[in-house]
């Protein structure tokens, strides 16, 4: 596997961070780093994070960023301190493990394929899968995904689960440079800014770039910090998108993206 920086951003997570997993995958794979990014958390996880990154100083690092700022804002500055390095492969993964670490070598494997530049983890309910998740979160995800695949035009099935490792390119650097517009659904954001660089600077079509892969196991851990609620504010996220994507002035945004005006 080439060298893959995974970020992980923590919000007190010190009760479901698994510190043995994170441990284990270095000890297997030489390869595989992980960048935890602390947003700001008030219940003992950023000890944790010190006591695991000083069990394996090389491969596993931890930041902080002083006060929450929500899951975007941490990964977008996990994203800023790794894309510098010499990381082939940079992903983001969330820090209960609903998705194992042991998909990340499956993910790199795909990125092999130099035209491919995004994997995204994807829940599918399969034969000889193990995807174990609240109904009641299916369905809401199926209605959003459909949604953010309309308003993208990418036929994706799941676009929120937090399993993702991207190619090191010149787009990250477009892609997270500048804060999120929003907080929750900022994985579609993703998607769509990847498609503003693919209609103003002539990258290859996403839809050819970016692969889903159907997990082989995901769990739906307790303690998720996503409810209802959420799901109302993302769906409302899904409007800011919209207007970012397809309302006049397109280009003169992505040219702020882009730092050229």
């Amino acid at each position: 596997m080439q060298k893959t920086s995974i970020i992980v951003p923590c919000y007190n997570e010190a009760g479901r961070l698994v510190r043995e997993e994170f441990i284990r995958a270095t000890e297997q794979n030489g390869q595989l780093h992980f960048l935890f990014v602390d947003d700001g958390s008030i219940d003992g996880t950023r000890e944790i994070l010190a006591a695991v990154c000083r069990s394996n100083p090389s491969q596993m690092k931890w930041i902080s960023l002083g006060r929450n700022s929500g899951k975007a804002e941490a990964v977008r500055k996990g994203f800023l301190t790794v894309l510098e390095s010499d990381s082939e492969n940079i992903g983001y993964w969330d820090a209960d493990l609903a998705t194992p670490l042991g998909a990340i070598p499956n993910f790199c494997e795909i990125l092999e394929n130099r035209e491919i530049l995004l994997v995204l983890g994807s829940r599918v309910r399969l034969l000889g899968r193990r995807i174990k998740r609240k109904a009641s979160r299916h369905y809401l995800g199926r209605i959003f995904a459909t949604l953010a695949s309309l308003i993208t035009g990418l036929p994706i099935y799941d676009t929120q689960c937090g399993a993702k490792v991207f190619r090191n390119r010149e787009e990250l650097r477009i892609v997270f440079g500048k804060p999120f517009l929003v907080n929750w659904t900022f994985d579609v954001e993703i998607l769509a800014r990847l498609l503003m660089i693919e209609r103003f600077k002539g990258s290859p079509p996403l839809v050819r770039s970016t692969v889903e892969y159907p997990l082989e196991e995901w769990t739906d851990v307790p303690g998720s910090k996503m409810g209802f609620y959420d799901f109302l504010l993302g769906i409302l996220e899904l409007g800011k998108i919209t207007y970012y994507l397809h309302a006049p002035g397109a280009r003169s945004r992505f040219c702020r993206l882009n730092n050229e005006i």
